[in-house]
């Protein structure tokens, strides 16, 4: 396992962060996936942040969907957890779900500063990260489960 931090290594726990695949179907009933754009870390990524002390995952996806996008949303299904070492070379852990946008209106803020929604083929291409574009697939399945149809 990573080195204790006081060595110069990676902390062996990990940083604690939740976020969503937040989607929406368009008024032609298109799926539509949120990406953001990060200009701290100069990234195109999910809505995601670390937890606040005593906060649960799913209180914190809640929470950082809204800050980060301005939407309310409804939590669907879990997506696996992201484990990656983050820009502070601290070991990180994101569980995400994929979340069905329920209102709102983005306007920039500190964090992020613009949102598209875009089909999922387009958000492959536009998210930074290998590590975001994997969760592309399952959160697919999630989304026609829980919509029901079986369908995209």
């Amino acid at each position: 396992m990573a080195e204790a931090a006081g060595g110069g290594g990676v902390n062996d726990t990990p940083v604690a962060a939740a976020g969503c695949v937040l989607w929406r179907r368009s008024p032609t009933r298109q799926l539509e996936l949120a990406v953001v754009y990060r200009p701290k870390w100069a990234d195109w990524s999910w809505p995601k942040g670390k937890l606040k002390s005593g906060e649960a995952h799913a209180e914190a996806a809640h929470r950082e969907v809204l800050e980060e996008t301005g939407h309310t949303c409804r939590l669907g299904a879990a997506l696996p957890a992201a484990l990656y070492i983050d820009h502070h070379h601290r070991l990180k852990e994101v569980r995400y779900w994929a979340a069905e946008a329920t209102g709102g209106v983005f306007e920039p803020n500190e964090e992020v500063s613009d949102l598209v929604w875009l089909r999922p083929d387009e958000a492959r291409d536009r998210l930074t990260h290998e590590r975001d574009r994997d969760l592309i697939s399952l959160a697919l399945i999630a989304i026609a489960t829980d919509e029901g149809t079986g369908e995209l």
